[in-house]
């Protein structure tokens, strides 16, 4: 075979499968050229989800025609005076986006610039330019890309649904969005408005939470913990999530660099390492994080789409952002997102149907009369519950047990606590605490399990987690398996004061628990771990050193359905306001729940 040179057509073409592989891809390498060229507002128009028709158009700073015939030529660029790949502070660099759609589609970029006359238009149809002289536009940019991928022919049967391809458009815009507050956006598919976002003024923090909150609607933006530190001459800005904030999937984690979006591995991977603690292993907080790295301590030049990036220094950016995570949680620990106490209260505005006794002496309109004049559907529902409740207190053979523990000095003193004063348990696992304007309810084990594995945590950092000979050592039947799962572990058990070896066939001996934990529990808990190790492999020493803190967290508290005296539910509310994270379990589910007094006057139709 003889080596030749491919057509230029053709290089053109093989080099936008891996700059334009959908329509999102497009719109992407558009909107940032946009961007760099200073527009302050970009108009996006689809129709088929991008397949048909692109348009985008800017008030940037346009063209002249000679520039936009260069712009055309793969590799030519405006944004490398120097030739220097290690100082990029633009979006593009690399002068492949237009060349690339115009070998796939039909293009036509209009621009004038300026102080210029009128404005100058070249179309591009599979790679061949044409001149299409002077056209009447304002000054900036509007470039439309006409049957996307029909040199390419193969690559449309790799097409989504038109609605799919037009999120994927939208997705991408909301990066681009979130970088660049500063800039209004207007995305449009057919006759739908897909987005309008205003351009944000004022400070840059707030600006970026505006829009935020415009994206993600403002229950995230109320949620999220603000980041702002600087190490080493790397800084790190943004956003993090609540643990109770979380989402089943990493869709809503948005990393900035330089001020470019990216997908990193690395990034993603220090998030789940800052909420390791806080968060179950399958849930994905909601961050939006913005790192400032020096130019030449960055690669910026990895793949054509430009969304890949190598840090010189990767540690020290995942500590940076660790650090930064955690810190930050651990000062907005006692925070929980409003999401659950809104979800509380919507429960209630859904429920209250309770199954009607036989024999009921009030009836729907007697109970009618302690209602509102206009009672909402919550006080309409509360009808139902008075009916049942009467129903109770007539039955004699019906047992109700109530505590109310009077609002003595000593309690109204505690009211004014940040978790309030302990006024009930109810069903042996929540306390009822009233506050200073409403209500706290607490998960009795959720809670103490935080306080638990704090404490576990504190005592392995330093060394020397306390830990109790028992008396009769535990024999414990495994299996095979999970005894050499175990076995494998048991240096990291041993650090966590759980002393165990092997006993026989497929059986452990236990010589030495936490003192934190109830002797009654170590049997379970041994169970728990091998069945854990077993199911994670080779899991790093760190991670079972985590594994085995929760296990002895979630076995060493206080149960659900222990009776607590007031003292002891006093006790737990002041040890919570005292622990950093203690507002969700090491789980990520949340350890209480506040209702304001004007939500619950609201439940009632009182406001």
């Amino acid at each position: 075979m003889t080596i030749r040179r491919l057509p230029e057509t053709l290089v053109n073409r093989i080099a936008a499968g891996e700059v334009v592989e959908r329509p999102a891809a497009a719109v992407k390498e558009l909107v940032e050229n946009a961007i760099d060229a200073g527009a302050t507002r970009i108009e996006i128009r689809l129709r088929s989800g991008g397949q048909s028709l692109i348009m985008v158009e800017d008030d940037g700073c346009g063209m002249a025609p000679d520039e936009i015939e260069l712009a055309l030529e793969r590799h030519a660029t405006s944004k490398l005076p120097e030739d220097r790949l290690d100082q990029i502070a633009t979006l593009g660099f690399r002068g492949e986006a237009l060349p690339s759609i115009g070998s796939v589609s039909r293009m036509t970029i209009s621009s004038r610039p300026g102080g210029a006359q009128s404005g100058w238009a070249v179309a591009v149809e599979g790679g061949d330019k044409r001149i299409v002289g002077p056209v009447a536009c304002g000054q900036g940019t509007r470039i439309e890309v006409r049957e996307l991928f029909y040199a390419t022919p193969a690559r449309l049967k790799f097409m989504k649904t038109p609605r799919t391809e037009a999120q994927a458009v939208r997705d991408s815009v909301e990066r681009l969005a979130l970088a660049r507050p500063d800039v209004g956006f207007m995305l449009f598919d057919e006759e739908r408005t897909l987005l309008a976002l205003n351009a944000e003024t004022g400070d840059l923090a707030e600006a970026r939470q505006s829009r935020l909150a415009s994206i993600l609607g403002q229950e995230v933006a109320g949620n999220v913990l603000t980041l702002n530190e600087e190490r080493e001459g790397h800084a790190i800005s943004g956003f993090a999530g609540l643990p109770t904030l979380n989402r089943a999937t990493a869709r809503e984690q948005y990393f900035f660099v330089n001020g470019r979006p990216v997908k990193d591995r690395q990034l993603s991977g220090a998030v789940r390492g800052a909420y390791m603690d806080v968060l179950a292993h399958d849930r994905h907080p909601v961050v939006a994080l913005f790192l400032d790295v020096p130019p030449d301590m960055l690669d910026v030049n990895v793949h054509p789409a430009k969304t890949e990036v190598r840090f010189r220094d990767s540690q020290a950016v995942r500590g940076l952002i660790v650090g930064a995570i955690r810190r930050a949680l651990e000062v907005g620990g006692h925070r929980t997102s409003n999401t659950v106490s809104a979800a509380t209260l919507e429960r209630f505005r859904l429920g209250g149907a309770v199954p009607r006794s036989s024999g009921n002496p009030i009836s729907h309109a007697a109970a009618a009369r302690y209602l509102p004049d206009r009672p909402s559907q919550a006080a309409r529902g509360f009808a139902d519950i008075a009916q049942a409740a009467f129903a109770i207190v007539d039955r004699p053979s019906v047992r109700v047990e109530t505590e109310a523990f009077g609002p003595g000095p000593a309690d109204q003193a505690q009211v004014n606590y940040p978790l309030g004063s302990a006024r009930a348990q109810l069903h042996e696992t929540y306390v009822v605490a009233q506050t200073q304007d409403g209500i706290v309810i607490v998960d009795q084990h959720a809670a103490h399990e935080r306080l638990t594995y704090e404490k576990v945590k504190a005592q392995l950092a330093q060394g020397r987690v306390a830990r109790q000979i028992l008396l009769v050592p535990e024999v414990v039947e495994l299996g095979a398996a999970r005894v050499d799962a175990l076995i494998d572990a048991t240096e990291a058990l041993a650090e966590c004061g759980l002393v165990v070896e092997p006993f026989g066939q497929g059986a452990v001996l236990v010589r030495e628990a936490p003192a934190l934990l109830p002797t009654g529990k170590v049997v379970t808990m041994v169970h728990d771990l091998a069945e854990e190790f077993l199911s994670d492999g080779a899991a790093v020493v760190g991670r079972r050193l985590d594994q085995v803190c929760s296990s002895i967290a979630c076995h060493g508290s206080v149960r659900a359905g222990r009776r607590l005296t007031v003292e002891e539910m006093n006790a737990l509310l002041r040890e919570m306001e005292a622990t950093p994270l203690s507002g969700q379990c090491n789980h990520g589910r949340p350890t209480y729940v506040e209702l304001k007094l004007g939500d619950i006057e609201r439940l009632f139709g009182r406001r």
